[in-house]
């Protein structure tokens, strides 16, 4: 039962994305409209997707438990396909269209999560704090 337990946040995250590529695009540039003033010069670079990815990435590491470098390229793997099924569901989303730079971007996220944990002293954080 525990090791279910630990997939919850990436599932409960999971649906947080589903839901927010359900959204228009105009409904999402309302949600959002500070993070084209605080980062101008990263026009087109979409920070949504890699924050969504990059928080999706933990969350799965979290739930495989252990922070080895074949779980984190399983985790990349993960990230990339899921972000590939929602830019598959925005081709159903009114004023939405998919579009391989979110993908980009996705992957992005989870790859800079997963460097992130591979630093020593969070790495070693990690390690002492992990569940059985």
């Amino acid at each position: 039962m525990r090791k279910f337990v630990r997939w919850i946040p990436s599932i409960l995250w999971m649906a947080v994305i589903f839901w927010l590529s359900s959204r228009t695009g105009n409904e999402l540039g309302s949600m959002f409209p500070w993070v084209e003033r605080w980062f101008p010069w990263m026009d087109g670079f979409n920070f949504g997707h890699f924050i969504a990815y990059f928080i999706l990435a933990l969350c799965l590491l979290f739930a495989f438990s252990n922070i080895r470098l074949s779980t984190k390229v399983v985790v990349v793997v993960l990230c990339a396909l899921y972000g590939a099924t929602d830019e598959f569901h925005q081709r159903f989303v009114d004023s939405r269209t998919p579009d391989w730079l979110d993908l980009r971007n996705d992957t992005i996220g989870a790859i800079v999560a997963m460097l992130a944990v591979s630093i020593p002293p969070i790495s070693g954080w990690l390690n002492r704090r992990r569940l059985p």
